[in-house]
């Protein structure tokens, strides 16, 4: 007779890369954003994400970085997720890759502000607080990939950010 086991790691691995996902982006809010908007916000942004990454409509987490008083983009950030990424099974997360690029990139203007966008594939399920909205343009700017920053059992995510060119 054999016995055989079984284990779901999906639930963990969807827990674990929305925590860092969350972690990433406040670690660049807090390179020079007030970071008080994300932590009001940081349970429906769970809620969305988590969500959408276990639906598997998550395509992208974008930070979006304005001038308050045109709305013109100064800087963005994006946090691609992919499925079936290969890996050895352990979940990591390279937030010194991270911490670098935030000061290759350049200081924040402090009177900047932010919002955390998610781009969805269609048919995606409605999560309470999030709402449809438009990106802003990146015209005049330049993109710049960190590479993949987030990894885990099936699941990862690629890093960029944008500035002036």
């Amino acid at each position: 007779m054999s016995t055989f086991a079984f284990v779901d790691t999906t639930t963990h691995t969807v827990t674990y890369v929305t925590e860092k996902l969350l972690l990433c982006l406040k670690e660049i809010i807090q390179s020079g954003l007030n970071p008080s908007k994300m932590a009001r916000d940081w349970a429906v942004l769970e809620r969305g994400i988590s969500a959408w990454i276990r639906s598997q409509h998550l395509e992208k987490i974008v930070l979006e970085i304005f001038d308050p008083l045109n709305g013109s983009l100064v800087g963005r950030w994006d946090l691609c997720i992919f499925y079936g990424y290969g890996g050895d099974g352990s979940l990591w997360v390279d937030t010194d890759a991270i911490r670098y690029h935030i000061k290759k990139a350049g200081l924040i203007p402090s009177s900047c502000d932010y919002r955390i966008v998610a781009t969805t594939k269609s048919g995606r399920p409605t999560v309470e607080g999030w709402a449809d909205c438009l990106l802003r343009s990146t015209d005049g700017f330049a993109r710049y990939s960190i590479g993949t920053a987030i990894g885990g059992s099936g699941l990862g995510a690629d890093v960029a950010y944008w500035g002036r060119r």
